[in-house]
């Protein structure tokens, strides 16, 4: 498995609720909810290699 690199990550309250939210409802963490939403963006730019 890869190892994670950990950063700082600033956002609006609101949009942390928002995400926080659509994490609970998909069960998942926030850290996990923002790793799929942003894995899926660069999927979808297709910015992200195939492994």
């Amino acid at each position: 498995m890869a190892q994670k690199k950990p950063f700082v990550l600033r956002l609006d309250p609101d949009l942390l609720k928002a995400v926080e939210k659509w994490a609970s409802d998909e069960f998942r963490s926030t850290n996990g909810q923002l790793e799929w939403i942003i894995a899926r963006a660069l999927k979808e730019a297709g910015r992200l290699k195939q492994k």
